[in-house]
């Protein structure tokens, strides 16, 4: 006969868990996932903190470098910072034909227009309030002056790769002088580009062919006013740019650092803007002129020639907000102007 003692044993043996035993272990797992979607969360947090950073800290980069690039280079001949320029543009009142000052600033708490670019909110659209500048320089890719002949406006240059055209604004100094031109006819096949004055295939064109320093006025020609450029003088297109804030194109409540660049072919002359660094907020100039004590906003300064450097404030935000508000920075430079510091 069994022993009925086994079977009780057994029975207690593969007995399971109890209902207090099983909420504590629910609980406890709840415990350690709740713990574990809180480390989740809070490293998703830290990261999402982190990228929005590193994406103001980069995009404020990009856009200060690249703006400050072009500042350290404005109002440049390719010959010497401290040499006249004469311009003998017929009309100088168009954005890309004003090239004796260099640099010109637009006060947006004034209200200053910028030039070829329209304030409003559609993409590309300048942001009210914001403040732009216009640099202008002589670009690279000049040519070698090999002869002139002032009275019949013609200059003999080294090579037939000039890559000039009809139309082209130009500049041609030495070390004693510049002036500003526009081409009214290039020639690959007997290196010739020629300065005729009156308007030729493009608005404005040259009032005189007389490249001498100062303008002479009025302005036609003169050839007691004729000035020679000798061999080794250069010949270089002129580069002009304007930077602004703008609605992104991405995104409509976002904005933007942009460029304008005044590009010419020929006989038609056209502008391009590029969206240079996206989350910049605002930028706001101020310029310090030679002989000043202080910086001075755009619509204060009465003689752009004689700014020497310009104090940049750039306030950066990220894309996407961290605890309800966007990841914001300012970014705050001075930057001289070389070409006249030198």
């Amino acid at each position: 006969m069994k022993n009925l003692n086994h079977f009780k044993g057994g029975a207690r043996a593969v007995r399971g868990v109890s209902l207090i035993e099983l909420m504590i272990a629910l609980l406890l797992g709840l415990l350690v996932v709740g713990a574990a979607i809180g480390i989740f969360v809070s490293n998703k947090q830290v990261f999402r903190s982190a990228d929005n950073l590193s994406f103001v800290q980069e995009n404020g980069r990009v856009a200060f470098e690249l703006l400050a690039r072009e500042l350290r280079q404005t109002a440049s001949s390719p010959c010497s910072a401290k040499v006249p320029i004469v311009n003998v543009l017929r009309n100088t009142a168009a954005w890309g034909t004003d090239w004796g000052d260099g640099i010109r600033g637009y006060d947006g708490q004034a209200a200053q227009a910028l030039p070829t670019v329209t304030t409003g909110v559609a993409a590309r659209n300048r942001i009210a309030g914001t403040d732009a500048i216009e640099l202008r320089s002589g670009s690279s890719g000049d040519v070698t002056v090999t002869d002139h002949k002032p009275n019949s406006a013609q200059f003999k240059v080294n090579t037939t790769s000039h890559g000039l055209v009809d139309g082209d604004i130009v500049m041609v100094c030495d070390f004693i002088q510049a002036a500003i031109f526009q081409v009214t006819n290039a020639s690959s096949s007997n290196v010739t580009i020629v300065h005729n004055a009156g308007v030729g295939v493009a608005s404005p064109g040259n009032c005189t062919k007389s490249l001498k320093y100062p303008l002479q006025l009025p302005c036609d020609v003169n050839p007691a006013a004729y000035y020679t450029y000798g061999p080794n003088s250069v010949i270089a297109k002129l580069k002009a740019s304007a930077w602004y804030v703008g609605v992104s194109t991405s995104d409509p409540t976002r904005r933007s650092l942009y460029q304008v660049l005044l590009t010419r072919s020929g006989a038609t002359p056209a502008s391009t803007v590029q969206e240079v660094a996206e989350g910049v907020q605002d930028m706001q100039l101020q310029y310090l002129s030679n002989g000043g004590t202080d910086y001075q906003d755009a619509n204060a300064v009465t003689n752009w020639s004689q700014v020497t450097a310009v104090r940049v404030v750039l306030t950066m935000q990220s894309n996407e907000q961290i605890e309800g508000a966007p990841v914001v920075r300012t970014i705050a430079h001075t930057v001289t102007i070389r070409n006249r510091n030198s």
